[in-house]
C-alpha cells in the first residue's frame, strides 16, 4: 500500500483555499469560468475529429472563423442557439442539456 504524499493537494482542496467554499462569489464565478473553458474545448475537439478547420466550421454554422476561435479559446460565451446550430449543422450532431440539482 502506497503512502499518500503530504505535500499533494486534491484539487477540491486548492480551490476550496483560493477561491473559498462553493456557494461564494468567487467559486461561483471560478466554476462558471471553467464550464466556459469545457464548452470552448469540447467544440475544439468535435472540430478536429470531425476533420475541419475553423473556417469549414464557421461556413457551415454560417458565421465567421473569428467567432468560432473565440468560443473554443474561451474568449467569447456561446449563445445555446449558437451552440445548437455549432452542433447540428456543423457536426451533424443533436445537442442534449440537462440540469443537475
Amino acid at each position: 500500500m502506497k503512502s499518500k504524499n503530504k505535500n499533494l493537494t486534491t484539487l477540491e482542496e486548492f480551490k476550496e483555499k483560493n477561491y473559498g467554499k462553493i456557494g461564494t462569489k468567487e467559486r461561483d464565478e471560478l466554476e462558471a469560468g471553467y464550464e466556459n473553458f469545457k464548452i470552448g474545448a469540447l467544440i475544439h475537439d468535435a472540430r478536429i475529429e470531425k476533420g475541419m478547420t475553423q473556417e469549414q466550421l464557421a461556413e457551415k454554422v454560417g458565421t465567421t472563423k473569428s467567432y468560432i476561435s473565440k468560443i473554443e479559446n474561451n474568449i467569447k460565451e456561446a449563445r445555446i442557439s449558437t451552440l445548437q446550430k455549432i452542433i447540428e449543422l456543423g457536426f451533424g450532431g443533436h445537442l442534449e442539456l440537462s440540469i443537475k440539482l
